[in-house]
């Protein structure tokens, strides 16, 4: 039996972690997608729709009862306790909820934990991990993909990059660090064949 491990997946905005994330769920990790676990928290019928509306108002919930983003991406925006309050309901039923799917693994299947801000967040995530996997972009290739991708101005990428962690600190994190700069699809393939094939060895 292969020596299973888990492993943390980030990246900042327009890296190209998705499409790693994706890569890897093809050879056979077993995904834990805490942006997707985010979303359906956030959506209606989601658990934490009665805490938001409970320390925000019902303002923050739209008609069909999922969490309002654009009006709370603007309120986090204006005040950064907005964010710190959001957060610290959503953070402990994404781990517990992430927790739980990580559960669903085989007993030899790689485990990825998809975290976007696992460099921004508290130690847990990095102790829920063996290795860490940072997927790295030039800023000015993160703007150009996410203006693309998303249709924001310039702006609007350039204020998200400026509350992610910088590359540095995401970079002295890393086991393994993917540079996504220039590469065709099926060369970024191959950077994340190369690191599987390690892992499979127990490298």
């Amino acid at each position: 039996m292969k020596p299973r491990l888990v492993i943390g997946l980030t990246g900042g905005i327009g890296s190209g972690k998705s499409t790693v994330s994706q890569m890897l769920t093809e050879l056979g990790a077993h995904l834990v997608d805490t942006d997707a676990i985010s979303r359906s928290l956030t959506a209606p019928g989601g658990a934490a729709i009665p805490l938001i509306a409970a320390q925000f108002g019902d303002h923050l919930i739209d008609a069909q009862g999922a969490m309002d983003r654009g009006r709370m991406r603007e309120m986090a925006f204006a005040d950064p306790s907005v964010l710190a309050r959001l957060e610290g309901i959503l953070h402990p039923l994404i781990g517990q909820h992430a927790d739980a799917h990580a559960g669903l693994a085989l007993p030899d299947q790689h485990i990825v934990y998809d975290v976007p801000l696992l460099a921004e967040s508290s130690q847990r995530w990095r102790d829920k991990v063996d290795r860490i996997l940072v997927v790295d972009a030039e800023p000015d290739t993160q703007i150009a993909r996410v203006m693309v991708r998303s249709g924001w101005p310039r702006e609007a990428v350039e204020a998200v990059l400026a509350k992610q962690a910088t590359r540095e600190v995401r970079r002295a994190l890393a086991d393994h660090v993917i540079l996504n700069e220039g590469l065709s699809l099926e060369e970024l393939r191959a950077e994340v064949h190369k690191l599987w094939r390690l892992w499979n060895n127990g490298a």
